[in-house]
């Protein structure tokens, strides 16, 4: 897991959190410079940070206290454009699961990929998580 973003909302009694991470899968990847790796970082906290302003906790979740967990398989292209997901652990609650391609599309561009990242096409896992405290 490289970042983590929690966002926090009180709506009545309830603190409803919204966690994002990203877990980025690149095979083997050496980074000759510090630079290099500062700068896969930033990119992949911009990520995170996009994913948890667009991720929406469903209304009806939220009155039934639901709460979810799923991760998602991401592939961008090198603009950052979305060319294909899969969800590799749904939730199990079809409130959360249909939120999921709806989120894809809000967040789609991601960031740009730094140069350092030579593949035409990157893939990473989205954890996504909506959770009642």
């Amino acid at each position: 897991i490289i970042g983590r973003f929690v966002m926090s909302k009180l709506m009545g009694k309830l603190c409803v959190y919204i966690t994002t991470a990203v877990v980025l899968s690149f095979g083997m990847v050496a980074f000759s410079t510090a630079a290099q790796a500062s700068d896969i970082k930033k990119w992949q906290t911009k990520i995170v940070k996009l994913v948890a302003k667009k991720q929406v906790y469903p209304r009806s979740a939220m009155r039934k206290e639901l709460e979810g967990r799923a991760k998602v398989r991401v592939s961008i292209d090198r603009t950052g454009a979305i060319v294909g997901h899969e969800v590799i652990q749904p939730t199990g609650l079809a409130v959360f699961d249909k939120e999921i391609p709806k989120l894809i599309k809000r967040i789609n561009p991601l960031p740009k990929p730094p140069a350092s990242l030579t593949d035409s096409q990157l893939s990473f896992v989205l954890p996504l998580s909506w959770v009642i405290r």
